[in-house]
């Protein structure tokens, strides 16, 4: 099944008819992965039908109302819901002692544990890792600590050449260390090369995540050739001194970043409520760099 990227809101801070606050969703390797979780999340979750018992994670940017206000909301429906697997949410540090009082207030019988896990919105470093993929934070330039996502898909199993497997005779029980890249030893001690059982595994995805940020060149080696960007462009370069002065990006931007990153392909995200039509923030990227999409609420990417 391939990796999935959902946008549940794709505007700043003022919802508007078409776009809600930001968050959306990862779907990797039969898990969910949220990012940030503004107002109306799970309403959008609602309106797409999606299924969210695979969604054990939740990765929080920055303490910014239009990035965190629906997550009081989400996990009070998942108490009514009957879940029972915990919930981590990740975020930089302070988010446990901002959310941790409404939830003894709102959420208080709720048949699940919330985990948060504080990381240092300042550091570039590992912050979560499953048997799928690793989670990198990327320090942002705003207002507030904030961090961006680096996702990057783990290496997969190598594919099984079925008629070598069987002309080998090779057990069952050595398939797995055989996908993995082992080689295989007959009963008479000979070495089959795990080349001739196997053939490479399918390519692995990166998708890198930076909401909300001024312009920074300081994040280029560390989303350098992801094969999906998703950068904020809250502004149209009409409005450049405005985004210097709120430490936000313009379209241009962003382009210029997925340019210099030379990254495969750039969505653009996080629009001002100004803008009712974003075609002229997506002509300003496309002067600069493509392949390059807008975001849009409910709209899902296949990476």
């Amino acid at each position: 099944m391939p990796a999935r990227l959902i946008i549940l809101g794709a505007g700043s801070a003022l919802p508007t008819r078409n776009n809600f606050p930001t968050s959306q969703i990862l779907e990797l390797r039969d898990k969910q992965y949220m990012i940030d979780c503004g107002e109306g999340t799970q309403i959008r979750m609602r309106q797409m039908g999606l299924k969210i018992n695979r969604l054990g994670h939740i990765f929080i940017s920055h303490l910014h109302g239009d990035h965190c206000f629906g997550l009081i909301g989400l996990i009070s429906s998942f108490g009514m819901l009957n879940r029972t697997a915990d919930l981590y949410i990740h975020g930089p540090v302070g988010i446990a002692a901002l959310f941790e009082p409404q939830l003894q207030f709102f959420c208080e019988h709720i048949p699940f544990k919330v985990v948060f896990e504080e990381f240092d919105a300042g550091k570039n470093k590992l912050i979560f890792e499953d048997r799928s993929v690793e989670v990198h934070s990327i320090p942002l330039k705003h207002r507030v600590p904030c961090s961006g996502f680096l996702f990057r898909e783990k290496t997969k199993d190598r594919h099984i050449i079925r008629e070598m497997i069987d002309f080998y005779q090779v057990p069952i029980a050595r398939i797995n260390l055989i996908k993995k890249g082992a080689d295989f030893v007959t009963e008479e001690g000979k070495i089959i090369s795990n080349d001739i059982l196997t053939c490479p595994p399918d390519k692995t995805i990166s998708y890198a995540y930076c909401s909300d940020t001024a312009y920074s060149e300081k994040i280029i080696p560390l989303i350098a050739g992801v094969d999906l960007l998703y950068h904020e462009a809250t502004f149209a370069e009409t409005e450049q001194i405005r985004a210097k002065t709120t430490l936000h990006s313009t379209a241009s931007q962003a382009a210029t970043i997925a340019s210099k990153a030379k990254v495969e392909q750039l969505i653009l995200g996080h629009f001002s409520a100004r803008y009712n039509d974003q075609q002229i923030l997506l002509d300003e990227a496309k002067a600069i760099f493509e392949p390059v999409l807008l975001a849009e609420d409910m709209k899902i990417f296949y990476l």
